[in-house]
């Protein structure tokens, strides 16, 4: 039995294979880490058991596909000027694969087995143009050999345009993601539900058999994905037994992540305060939202009470004023944490902010960050991002061409 001083305190316990001394001859005994997957594990269907703590939510899954890479690493984060006693964790959920994804695999591990059991032969969603979830979607169907078509909303100007081959947008056309341009003007008159229904009329009528995947995995189903996040850290935090998080803080793009982390906090023995910082629509929707969310499963609780949702949208979604970008820039170099400029860039920003204008909200707390990736989304503003580098030169060769011809060398 592995003892808790074996693995690195709160860290994911990606240990390697121990050699230990076996009592009979000749042999050796091997101690395998927590983590450490059996052959063939990956891209696997298996059965769903629910954390007891969550054993009254209904409807509970029956399957999901290990898709990710968990559990997922929880280390300091050494931000600067932080508040009198304050301290910052990490969660990298970045780290989680699906080519460079965060957050959207936790969902997909469980909306791809429902797709399987529906008998699907392709599955349909819909995001923004650089969206994470629709090319973590498209990798996740490519895993379990379904065909993936693509929604995705651009501006006006570029809607008849080819959207290019820039971050997201190459990795889910490699994959042969099928791709259906809107315009903003168009996505905010019809609705994500009207286009997704008309998609999946279209192929039906084709003889295909679609399953239609909500923005963002975020539906009761997907849920589940942060529910089982919440068991993740509850281990995490036994493993280490000397840390404890006062909050936990996310981005809230499309509402999944916070209202299972939320649920989750708080139906297990975390009851961690949540906060999600908003890059998009109002507190006030995501309020609504994560209520028609944790409803869809019974909960019985109320938004209001489980979860703090702030504004961090400032120019709007996927918009980034110079002093975002440069924050994020400035974080990468200070603690060699890459943040994304839509989700956590913006999350991370507007969360010290209010360290620094409110410190004694903050004091003496703990924080679990939740990074939830997005890293491909930095290839869309390398434009606004050029003017903060100038770190390079050509190097110098003067001293070593004249020291080679001090030597009689051409």
């Amino acid at each position: 039995m592995v003892t808790n001083t074996s693995i690195p305190k709160l860290f994911s316990p990606h240990a390697a294979i121990r050699r230990l001394t076996s009592t009979a001859p000749n042999r050796v005994a091997f101690a395998v880490s927590p983590a450490a997957a059996q052959i063939g594990s990956f891209i696997a269907e298996k059965p769903y058991t629910p954390p007891s703590w969550a054993c009254d939510l209904s409807p509970v899954p029956s399957h999901s596909f290990t898709l990710g890479q968990f559990p997922t690493p929880i280390h300091k984060w050494n931000l600067p000027n932080l508040p009198e006693g304050t301290e910052v964790w990490i969660k990298r959920d970045d780290l989680a694969g699906m080519e460079l994804s965060g957050n959207k695999v936790r969902k997909l591990e469980f909306l791809m087995a429902d797709a399987v059991a529906q008998g699907a032969d392709c599955v349909i969603t819909v995001g923004g143009i650089q969206s994470n979830h629709c090319r973590a979607t498209a990798m996740a169907a490519k895993y379990v050999n379904l065909d993936c078509y693509l929604i995705l909303v651009t501006s006006r100007l570029l809607v008849d345009e080819d959207p290019g081959l820039v971050g997201n947008l190459l990795v889910s056309r490699l994959l042969g993601a099928h791709i259906d341009l809107v315009s903003k003007g168009e996505f905010s008159k019809i609705g994500s539900v009207a286009l997704t229904d008309l998609l999946n009329k279209r192929l039906l009528e084709k003889g295909r058999k679609p399953y239609v995947i909500s923005g963002g995995g975020s539906n009761s189903l997907g849920n589940w994905g942060y529910i089982e996040a919440v068991r993740e850290i509850e281990e995490q935090i036994q493993l280490s037994g000397d840390v404890q998080f006062d909050d936990i803080v996310v981005a809230c793009g499309s509402g999944g992540t916070v209202a299972g982390l939320a649920l989750g906090s708080q139906l297990s023995s975390l009851k961690t305060k949540v906060h999600g910082f908003s890059v998009c629509y109002n507190p006030g929707y995501f309020y609504n939202n994560v209520q028609g969310l944790i409803d869809g499963l019974q909960s019985g609780l109320n938004s209001h009470d489980i979860v703090s949702i702030e504004d961090a949208k400032g120019l709007g979604y996927a918009m980034n004023t110079a002093e975002e970008l440069k924050f994020v820039k400035d974080i990468a170099a200070a603690t060699g944490i890459v943040l994304d400029p839509v989700y956590s860039g913006k999350a991370a920003y507007r969360m010290l902010k209010d360290m620094s204008n409110n410190p004694t909200k903050w004091e003496g707390r703990k924080v679990l960050f939740v990074h939830t990736g997005g890293l491909l989304g930095l290839y869309d503003k390398v434009d606004q991002l050029s003017s903060f580098f100038g770190s390079w030169q050509r190097m110098d060769l003067e001293e070593f061409v004249h020291a080679k011809k001090a030597l009689g060398g051409s």
